[in-house]
């Protein structure tokens, strides 16, 4: 698909914290990997980090909530080998009885990043403790039979479904969105769980500047439709990081139809997308694979169909 004209964004905050808070004490957040904006906040998963973190304002730094305990080694290799690698960030429908879950998802592509975790949110969108932590590996396991390994970037609930992205282009692996019944999700959050199968959609989504784009997040909208981000990044396999040529936001329609990916300015590497409610704008997380880098949330129109 040759991709439209390019998507202007802006950007709304850096997304700094408390240094104080912050497990190695950095001032921000350094690699975004996912985002939901519900109850007038931006709620950030970073896939080395086992924190929540919550802006509630453009100004005012982040507030970090714990996912997991202890903390991950300082030094850049042993923290990537250990890090639980939250890639997904997925608000579930509300239930009668029960307040708001946000669920952070690791990504699969190793034994250590299969594990989910289910953050309640109270009625103003606040995080509760604690955190419950369940096995992915029944929703995970056909799926890397299947394609020989997994990495799963993105997450949204679209209908009765829990549709996965898993992000391409490296290690041979497609751009795949990966539709699991509710119901096998909620067996797993329960610990009942027996293997999921899942029907699968494969994406061409072609490249940037001779690299790849691969899925990087995923947001859904009312009518069914969805939105995604992707990125061109040079790296040889799922796990190592490498330069980022840029990113895209692309749009699916509710018949499961690419219809048009649109450039984002820059070489950013755009982690994270989502819809606001209006469904007029969306917001995007970045993730600059440095530490000294603080991460960004953008905000850019997206272009009704025709536009």
């Amino acid at each position: 698909m040759t991709i439209a004209r390019a998507l202007p964004t802006r950007v709304l905050r850096n997304l700094t914290v408390d240094p104080a808070a912050h497990p190695r004490g950095q001032p921000h957040l350094s690699a975004a990997s996912a985002l939901v904006c519900e109850h007038g906040r931006a709620y950030v998963v970073a896939d080395d980090e086992h924190h929540l973190a919550v802006f509630c304002d453009i100004d005012s730094p982040g507030t970090l909530h714990r996912l997991r305990d202890g903390d991950l080694p300082r030094r850049a290799r042993a923290r990537k080998r250990r890090k639980p690698d939250l890639e997904a960030l997925v608000a579930l429908p509300p239930r009668s009885g029960a307040g708001r879950v946000l669920l952070a998802l690791g990504s699969g592509s190793r034994a250590n990043r299969c594990t989910g975790l289910a953050i309640t949110l109270d009625r103003s969108g606040a995080p509760l403790a604690p955190v419950s932590a369940f096995d992915l590996t029944p929703l995970y396991r056909p799926l890397i039979a299947r394609f020989g390994g997994l990495n799963i970037e993105g997450a949204m609930v679209v209908g009765d479904e829990l549709v996965l992205l898993n992000r391409g282009g490296r290690d041979g692996l497609p751009n795949a969105a990966l539709f699991v019944p509710l119901t096998a999700l909620l067996r797993a959050m329960s610990g009942s769980s027996s293997d999921a199968a899942a029907r699968v959609q494969h994406f061409d989504l072609g490249a940037l500047d001779g690299v790849a784009l691969g899925f990087t997040d995923g947001a859904a909208r009312p009518d069914g439709s969805w939105l995604f981000s992707a990125a061109a990044e040079h790296s040889a396999d799922s796990v190592a990081d490498g330069p980022c040529r840029g990113s895209v936001i692309g749009e699916v329609s509710a018949r499961g139809e690419l219809v048009v990916m649109r450039r984002i300015a820059g070489t950013a590497k755009v982690e994270g997308v989502a819809v606001q409610p209006d469904g007029s704008s969306i917001c995007m997380v970045t993730d600059g694979d440095d530490p000294q880098h603080c991460a960004q949330l953008l905000q850019a129109a997206w272009p009704r169909a025709g536009d």
